[in-house]
């Protein structure tokens, strides 16, 4: 291989380090705060300009401030007074822009957090429920919340502190370079000392940073949990474990602080020693030329004061880089879920007619032909599994828990996609295979409580904003529970507390339910969305839904034998299969409930 080869090959392993390393992470994460720096462009050019006049009025009261005191030692009361009218005008004047900025920075940067957390919030909603499972909800609200702060205060100010630190720095220096260029030279000693070490520290400032809200995700997901499960805490007294707990976490929160802090202190102790001595090699310089005559005293403060704000430019531009560092950071972490896949939307218009042709075309059928899945760890939970379920027929899937009943109704609601095989719905000549567009066929009442903060009202019009007080009461008679929300003082105003405080869970059940019948949507999955209920209730419950939605198709998922003796077909899921029970199969199933 020749010289030339060997050179192409060495600036190739340069480029492919730089791809892997550090700075190229960090490049990549600037240059996503960057598009949003150029989406707000009007916003960064005023502070830019705002920074600009803010360096030009310090320049010119350090000039004016010159000449005042010139004009005091020389006893020259004419141009005492122009100058002191002049320096109370450039006062004020700042005063004025500086009000006036501040109302405009509060603004535009309400705007542009706001902006970027419900663009954050949009991703994290739409993307891939899977791959979003990995992540826990308290971290998701910290990088929703602490990281977009971070990177919102950077999109605004990181541009224009650069570049006003920039003119800063070098009309400071045009200006003591006019009247002596060897104070600049001591001012700058600190120049060489600042960028070493700003190169050193870089990772560890990374590190740290990261780490740092690494814990901060940690401890609001675990106060999140604590709080959701208060009522759980309390009942197993367990108040004193979790306070353990949580004291731990904050130790561990201190002591990476304590670290982080215990770093800051050597940089900075250095770089304050550092400035002593260049503070002292100014001022010695000054003294001197003012003692051989060469300065006035006037000029001797002008050196002090712009040797200071050049040295403190220069520092500031330094220091930007752990700002950076940390914008970058938060921006890193919130890259990582908004590049999460986003779910597949393409053929929404296709369901929204199929759905439309469904209700002339007597409802919608559902079939699953040779289903496989596995979950991304290998887990395989069903293999070669079909079946069908026609409009006006209710079939229930059972079998032990955690054999693949709630998977198989997140498939048919394309919140995971088959591996194998192939899942559609049918509506006469018309099929349509189910993705996640495929939702809006299906009205879906999960385990557990899903009612939000807000009032009854409010809960049920979720899937139907437009659903009259009259719709309401008929699918709350339907569900059997027009007669304890009538019993309510406020009715359908009653204002449910977190996760539906104030009622039972049967209530709630009920209310799920109900809310599910007012989408109108032509497929109903009830997924253990009784199992609060007694035995009356349920029946009844389950009767009328088949009365009144003549052509629903309706699947539910259960271990309760009531249950069983309504619907038209069972299906038994174990072992990763599914078969069709007959009659002494179900006898067998309602035995082993």
């Amino acid at each position: 291989m020749g010289r030339r080869g060997k050179v192409k090959e060495y600036i190739s392993h340069v480029r492919k380090r730089l791809r892997e390393g550090l700075l190229f992470e960090v490049l990549n994460e600037m240059k996503w705060i960057g598009r949003y720096s150029i989406r707000y462009k009007g916003a960064v050019m005023l502070y830019i300009l705002l920074g600009i006049f803010s360096t030009a009025m310090g320049l010119g009261t350090g000039v004016v401030s010159k000449y005042i005191i010139d004009a005091v030692t020389g006893y020259d009361s004419s141009a005492l007074f122009p100058a002191a009218a002049g320096y109370v005008a450039m006062m004020l004047l700042q005063v004025g822009v500086s009000a006036w900025s501040g109302r405009v920075t509060a603004k535009n940067r309400i705007m542009v957090n706001q902006e970027i957390r419900a663009e954050v919030f949009g991703k994290v909603l739409g993307a891939d429920w899977e791959k979003l499972s990995e992540y826990h909800s308290g971290d998701l609200l910290n990088r929703l919340n602490s990281d977009v702060n971070t990177v919102a205060t950077s999109v605004l100010g990181w541009i224009p502190t650069f570049i006003t630190g920039v003119v800063q720095f070098f009309s400071t220096l045009a200006l003591i370079l006019y009247y002596d260029p060897m104070m600049a030279l001591l001012a700058l000693a600190s120049a060489p000392v600042t960028l070493a070490m700003s190169r050193v520290l870089m990772r560890k400032m990374r590190f740290h940073n990261k780490k740092m809200l690494e814990v901060n995700s940690d401890m609001m997901a675990f106060n999140e949990e604590a709080f959701q499960n208060l009522q759980y805490i309390k009942a197993f007294g367990l108040m004193d474990k979790y306070s353990g707990l949580f004291r731990g976490k904050q130790d561990y929160y201190r002591d990476v602080q304590l670290d982080y802090n215990k770093f800051s202190i050597m940089t900075s102790s250095l770089m304050s020693i550092v400035g002593m001595g260049v503070t002292g090699a100014c001022f010695g310089w000054g003294v001197y030329r003012l003692w051989t005559g060469a300065i006035t005293y006037g000029t001797m403060t002008l050196f002090l004061q712009q040797a200071g704000n050049l040295s403190a430019a220069f520092s500031s531009l330094v220091n930007m880089v752990p700002t950076a560092v940390g914008a970058a950071t938060s921006a890193g972490r919130i890259m990582a879920v908004t590049d999460l896949p986003e779910e597949e939307q393409a053929d929404a218009a296709e369901a929204e007619a199929f759905k439309e042709y469904a209700r002339t075309a007597g409802g919608v059928t559902i079939r699953a032909e040779n289903l496989d899945f596995w979950y991304q760890d290998g887990n395989t939970v069903l293999s070669g599994v079909s079946f069908h379920v026609k409009p006006r027929e209710t079939v229930a899937l059972v079998g032990p828990s955690g054999e693949g009943k709630t998977t198989m109704l997140r498939i048919l609601l394309g919140l995971v996609g088959a591996r194998g095989g192939e899942v559609r719905a049918e509506a006469g000549e018309r099929k349509l295979v189910i993705s996640p567009a495929a939702r809006t066929l299906f009205a879906y009442v999960p385990q557990g409580n899903t009612m939000m903060s807000g009032t009854i009202r409010e809960n049920l019009q979720l899937l139907h904003s437009d659903a009259s007080d009259e719709e309401i009461w008929a699918a709350l008679r339907e569900v059997c529970a027009d007669e304890f929300v009538s019993r309510l003082p406020e009715g359908l105003d009653t204002y449910l507390k977190e996760q539906g405080g104030g009622l039972s869970e049967g209530q709630l059940q009920r209310l799920s339910i109900a809310r599910a019948m007012l989408c109108d949507a032509p497929v109903l999955l009830l997924d253990e969305a009784t199992s609060a209920l007694d035995v009356a209730t349920e029946h009844r419950l389950l009767k009328n839904i088949m009365e009144s939605a003549k052509n629903k198709t309706c699947i539910v998922t259960t271990h309760r034998p009531s249950v069983l003796t309504m619907c038209t077909r069972v299906y038994r899921i174990e072992g990763h299969g599914m078969v069709q029970l007959d009659e002494e199969g179900i006898r067998r199933s309602m035995m082993e409930f």
